[in-house]
């Protein structure tokens, strides 16, 4: 830790300002990049106790790592966050918790922030701080830790982090239905309010993939039941690919959209919607996932047209890959100052 405070108090005393980088596997993410990298590369787990279910490593620490370990007892992170990058440089944890992203089990699961229990960080002074602990009723002073959860590294460096993990679900099975977009929402919607250990859900090109989740007689009920609607389960492997593709954004959806955007045909935007959104009258191709309220659109319609129907529909729509984030809010600004005066790390980059 020491050199990372060295080098901000440089920045700060030179005008300086630092990009924060681990694995750089979310480079493409976030809004530019801005001045001279800093590389925060202490890894190691420093805690870890299963009965507990926290773990605690330092921010460097590959992600793979981690996960690799919770494995061996049986425990994962429930989020399921993205990789985006094959191991080893799968991405770092404290780069998974600065952009705050999760995986196909976010709706039922939780986001990283609900699973964050505590950090260490270096503000824009150069001073090192702790929020949070390793204990899950930590309810003492600002939750300033899961503030920092999705920052992007524009108000300080993360240089540990304590995480709860849960225990690996006794039973998994995947189903498919053969459905339209309109009449898939309208399904999941129906099923969220039943009491189904539905864990994630996936919808693309007319076909509706769903993953069960839990104890296994509560599984085997729900595949009998969904089983009369229409639903084939898909084998255990397969599934497993299919979900850790669409985790990692390196599935067919997504490699096409890259090259897609990288030949400038056609962008692809993240719409957060409320969940019973009809199909959103835009050429391009979508793919729905979190039972609905999260869609990823490919598309070569114009910005204006996307922002357009997305305010339309009381959502909000976002360029993925390289785009520029809106200013910040006066609320954002004050946090960057309050933790960064100098602008050590004053990039676009806070969403």
């Amino acid at each position: 830790m020491k050199d990372v405070i060295a080098a901000i108090q440089d920045a700060a005393a030179s005008g300086t300002r630092l990009a924060v980088r681990g694995h750089a596997s979310k480079h493409a993410l976030g809004g530019p990049h801005g001045g001279e990298t800093l590389l925060v590369s202490a890894s190691g787990i420093t805690d870890y106790q299963p009965s507990e279910l926290v773990i605690t490593a330092r921010a460097g620490t590959p992600l793979a790592e981690v996960e690799d370990l919770l494995a061996t007892r049986g425990q994962a992170l429930a989020f399921e966050p993205p990789r985006l990058a094959p191991a080893p440089h799968s991405g770092t944890v404290g780069g998974m918790v600065a952009a705050g992203l999760a995986g196909p089990a976010r709706v039922a699961a939780g986001s990283l922030r609900d699973h964050l229990l505590g950090v260490r960080m270096v503000n824009g002074r150069g001073e090192a701080l702790r929020f949070g602990g390793t204990v899950i009723k930590n309810v003492a002073g600002y939750d300033v830790a899961r503030l920092l959860a999705g920052s992007w590294g524009a108000i300080g460096v993360i240089t540990e982090a304590s995480l709860r993990v849960v225990p690996l679900a006794p039973a998994e099975a995947t189903l498919r239905f053969a459905l339209p977009q309109d009449a898939a929402l309208a399904q999941l919607a129906d099923w969220a309010s039943q009491p189904l250990p539905l864990n994630a859900s996936a919808w693309w090109q007319g076909t509706l993939a769903v993953r069960l989740r839990g104890a296994r007689a509560a599984v085997a009920a729900a595949l009998a039941q969904l089983a009369r609607h229409g639903g084939e389960p898909i084998a255990f492997e397969a599934a497993q690919g299919f979900w850790q593709g669409l985790r990692d954004q390196h599935d067919e959806f997504f490699t096409h959209a890259r090259l897609e955007d990288a030949a400038g045909h056609a962008r692809l935007w993240r719409l957060a919607l409320p969940p019973a959104t009809p199909a959103l009258a835009l050429p391009g191709d979508m793919l729905v996932e979190w039972h609905g309220a999260q869609r990823w659109l490919l598309t070569s319609a114009p910005p204006e047209a996307v922002h357009a129907a997305v305010r339309a529909a009381q959502g909000h729509a976002r360029l993925w890959w390289g785009h520029t984030p809106p200013a910040p809010t006066a609320l954002q600004q004050a946090v960057q100052a309050a933790f960064d005066p100098h602008g050590v790390f004053h990039t676009q980059r806070l969403t």
